[in-house]
C-alpha cells in the first residue's frame, strides 16, 4: 500500500530562511531548503516567491514611470511625480532586491549621480518639480549611462524602431548614445 505524503509547509513570513536566491530577488528558503531535503514541488513554491515579488517590481516600476510621465505632461504636477518618484525606487528594489539596489546607488564612482537622482526626488517632494525633476533626469542618465549603448542594440534590433534610429538627423545622436564607453 502506498504511502500518504503530506503536502509541504507553506512559506510564511515568520519562517526562517535564507536570503538571495539566485542573486536576483531576497526570498525567504524554508529552513533545510539547501541540505536537499525539500523536493521539485517545494522549489517550485519557492520559485513561485520569487517570480511574484519580481512581478509586483515591475508592476511598481511601471507605475513609477507612468505617474512620471502623466506628472509632466500635467505640467509638472508635483503629487504625481512624487508618487512617481516613490513608486519607482520601491519597484526597483522589489525587482533587484533591497541589497542590489543598495549596492547600485551608492558605489563610489555614482556618489554625485546618485545625490542628482535622489536630492532631485527630495526636491519634488518638497514642492519644487521643475527643478527637482531637472536634478533627478540629469541623476538618471549619469547612473543608467552603461546600459544606453545596450539599449540602443536593443532597439536597433526591432524592425520599425530600427528604421526610425536610422533617420539622418536621429543617427548622429544615437550612435553618440550608443558608444558611451563607461560601463555600469
Amino acid at each position: 500500500m502506498a504511502s500518504v505524503r503530506e503536502p509541504p509547509p507553506r512559506l510564511s513570513p515568520a519562517s526562517p530562511g535564507i536570503t538571495t536566491m539566485s542573486g536576483f530577488v531576497e526570498a525567504d528558503l524554508p529552513p533545510g531548503f539547501l541540505l536537499g531535503l525539500w523536493d521539485c514541488q517545494d522549489l517550485v513554491l519557492c520559485l513561485n516567491h520569487v517570480l511574484c515579488v519580481t512581478e509586483i517590481g515591475m508592476g511598481l516600476t511601471g507605475f513609477g514611470v507612468f505617474f512620471l510621465f502623466f506628472g509632466m505632461i500635467l505640467f509638472f504636477d508635483k503629487a504625481l511625480l512624487a508618487i512617481g518618484n516613490v513608486l519607482f525606487v520601491a519597484g526597483l528594489a522589489f525587482v533587484i532586491g533591497l541589497e542590489r539596489t543598495f549596492r547600485f546607488f551608492f558605489q563610489k564612482h555614482k556618489v554625485k549621480a546618485t545625490g542628482f537622482f535622489l536630492g532631485g526626488v527630495f526636491v519634488v517632494l518638497i514642492g519644487w518639480p521643475l527643478i527637482g525633476m531637472i536634478f533627478e533626469i540629469y541623476g538618471f542618465f549619469l547612473l543608467f549611462r552603461g546600459f544606453f549603448p545596450v539599449v540602443v542594440g536593443f532597439i536597433r534590433r526591432v524592425p520599425v524602431l530600427g528604421s526610425l534610429l536610422n533617420l539622418p538627423g536621429i543617427r548622429s545622436f544615437v550612435d553618440k548614445v550608443g558608444e558611451s564607453n563607461n560601463m555600469v
